[in-house]
């Protein structure tokens, strides 16, 4: 166990990064096409093809989920994955046509420092290519990566994180988030993170509670939206009914590890998918909704943890940073 949502077999993740700009894509690339749904709780959210998560809707698998910055203007990067799961045959059969299902959501990361000069297009399109060329099914990199790499919170540099388990039943629960809160995953102006009670292994830390808690509200602005997106996936069979209830489960863990979390502008959205590798019975589904809120608090706080800052002028102080 990598403590990575690539401990569920059957998908990979990467990353495409710049620096420069400011921002990135992450994607999540399914070996084979996945029942998916997912949530949006935030009241200010960007997402294509999310719609179609609805448990009432037609389509119940995808072929990826993407993650990334740039506001609307990123939302050209579901595009670049469905050009390169395209290029591998990839997709929805209609007809003889395949077309590829890849539900994505974005995160507001614009005045943030990067240069945004992009000209006519925005590169998002590439960028979205460039991280399914990445993918890998092993280790891949945390903290300001990817969708991660423009992200910021009320207090500290926002961050990609991510967060596994295993449930009793042997099944296993991954979560990756990109973390640009309004508000803040850390106690007040210190360092302790909202999920220490979550934590395993000191991952981000280990400095568990405060003596006392500071629950005073603090935002980056008021003016500028802002959204914390993510996924989980799990190998359990689920229906595309369950999947729905386990992103509602893993929105829990969001606002366990971010206070304040679903505010009228930010757009926090979770995707979820099952590989449909293990069975699973009542007992254990409820299980895995409960785990899905652990994992997913655990890997908001180390998106936060692992992130560095970025390498402009006036650019927000990383947790790293004390």
């Amino acid at each position: 166990m990598l403590n990575l949502i690539t401990d569920i077999e059957g998908l990979s993740v990467g990353h495409a990064t710049d620096l420069t700009l400011g921002s990135g894509v992450t994607a999540i690339i399914f070996d084979q096409p996945a029942i998916a749904s997912g949530t949006v709780l935030g009241g200010a959210p960007g997402g294509r093809d999310t719609a179609l998560l609805d448990p009432s809707m037609t389509v119940e698998k995808v072929d990826a989920f993407v993650l990334s910055g740039g506001s609307a203007f990123g939302l050209d990067a579901a595009g670049g994955v469905q050009s390169w799961l395209r290029e591998a045959g990839r997709g929805f059969a209609v007809g003889d046509v395949r077309v590829p299902i890849v539900p994505q959501a974005i995160l507001f990361d614009l005045l943030n420092g990067g240069d945004k000069d992009w000209g006519l297009h925005a590169p998002y399109r590439d960028l979205g290519y460039a991280a399914c060329a990445d993918a890998s099914t092993g280790r891949f990199e945390v903290g300001t990566v990817g969708a991660g790499t423009g992200a910021t919170t009320a207090t500290f540099k926002g961050g990609l994180g991510s967060a596994s388990t295993v449930g009793s039943g042997g099944h296993r629960i991954g979560a990756i988030v990109a973390v640009n809160a309004l508000g803040s995953a850390t106690i007040g102006d210190g360092r302790h993170f909202w999920a220490a009670p979550f934590e395993q292994d000191s991952e981000f830390g280990g400095l568990g509670m405060p003596a006392t808690i500071d629950h005073r509200m603090r935002l980056k602005g008021m003016s500028a939206p802002a959204t914390t997106i993510g996924a989980v996936v799990t190998d359990a069979v689920l229906t595309k009914a369950q999947a729905h209830r386990l992103s509602i489960a893993a929105h829990d863990g969001l606002a366990r590890a971010l206070l304040p979390a679903h505010l009228p502008l930010d757009g926090d959205t979770v995707l979820s998918a099952a590989t449909g590798a293990k069975p699973i019975d009542a007992p254990g589904f409820m299980e895995l909704c409960h785990l899905a809120g652990i994992v997913m608090a655990r890997a908001i706080a180390r998106g936060v943890y692992e992130a560095t800052a970025l390498p402009h002028e006036g650019a927000q102080r990383a947790w790293r940073d004390g």
